[in-house]
């Protein structure tokens, strides 16, 4: 009901604002947003800007990436907006030049460490990747290290970053802290962790009991103990790694004035206010965090180099399977 009340007053104030540019014509979006967030999404932006048509396609980034290659191949790319899960993806997309950089976006409120300094992607929320733990626990975490203790051994659950590019992202950012490296994966290695699967699968194990630690992202965790799961989620001392959902423009846009209306909708408090009523962590500071979470300046983002991570991506999955044993 809230949810649904917000989004009426965001789409009331859309209409009530001059359009930022007279776009109009079809827009094609390619997006891993989950259905109901995507159609929230498309409808805000065409309450802002009636003249535009949108048709979207919605799937996992892995497989959104994959029909995109293909169509890459056949010399026919489709869409004019990505709005997918993670930057390293976006980052090997610009690296082969396909992205189109909009100068004009105001990113002014934005923390530059979440932002292409070229412009050709944008981080529209932060997803992030902290610990859960079973209410039922003795031990209550605060820090990574805690999971490294005698009352976490054998009780730990934790997303593959061969399966979850969350999770990819999050062993990029913990082991290249400096108070914990590759030395803690060991660690969680050597405490009987046995990563598989994605988010979901270790919700599952630890919400019923059968672990009762682990890695995932924010949101699964926040809503589950809101709908009363007997669990909580902790943004560890160090910090947190994130997802952004970046969104980005296509070179071979057809219709590039109405993209770069969509990415200045996300990147306004207006766009910004609908993420919060989805029930995510907004990347505006400006915005308030919905229900749940703590406020955005006590949230400490652990340091994340989307270029280095594609880099050493091959090397980074082979280290891990050598810990982990594949």
């Amino acid at each position: 009901m809230f949810k649904t009340k917000l989004l009426a007053a965001l789409l009331t104030v859309s209409l009530a604002t001059p359009a930022m540019a007279d776009v109009s014509g079809k827009l094609v979006l390619y997006t891993s947003q989950p259905n109901a967030d995507a159609q929230q999404t498309v409808d805000a932006f065409k309450a802002k800007h009636p003249g535009v048509e949108i048709e979207w396609v919605r799937d996992g980034t892995s497989k959104v990436m994959a029909k995109l290659r293909a169509e890459f191949a056949a010399g026919d790319p489709q869409p004019d907006v990505l709005l997918i899960a993670d930057t390293v993806t976006m980052e090997g997309l610009k690296q082969e030049g396909r992205l189109l950089a909009h100068e004009g976006a105001d990113v002014s409120a934005y923390d530059p460490a979440i932002m292409d300094k070229d412009r050709t992607y944008f981080s529209t929320k932060l997803i992030t990747t902290g610990i859960m733990y079973n209410t039922g626990a003795e031990m209550v975490p605060a820090s990574y290290k805690d999971l490294l203790k005698p009352e976490a051994k054998d009780k730990l659950a934790m997303p593959s970053p061969l399966t979850s590019g969350a999770a990819t992202i999050h062993m990029v950012a913990v082991t290249g802290h400096p108070d914990l490296g590759w030395d803690f994966y060991e660690g969680l290695a050597e405490q009987g962790a046995n990563p598989q699967g994605g988010n979901g699968g270790t919700y599952k194990a630890i919400a019923g009991g059968e672990k009762l630690y682990g890695f995932i992202v924010d949101f699964l965790a926040i809503r589950g103990a809101a709908e009363g799961a007997p669990v909580a989620f902790v943004f560890p001392q160090e910090g947190v790694s994130a997802v952004t959902e970046p969104v980005a423009i296509l070179k071979t846009a057809k219709n590039p004035d109405a993209a770069k209306a969509f990415v200045d909708f996300l990147l306004s408090e207006d766009g910004q206010k609908l993420a919060a009523s989805q029930g995510y962590l907004p990347a505006h500071p400006a915005v308030d965090a919905p229900e749940g979470f703590p406020s955005r300046d006590k949230i400490k983002l652990l340091d994340f180099d989307a270029a280095k991570a594609l880099e050493g991506d091959t090397a980074n999955k082979l280290k891990f399977e050598e810990i982990f044993g594949g």
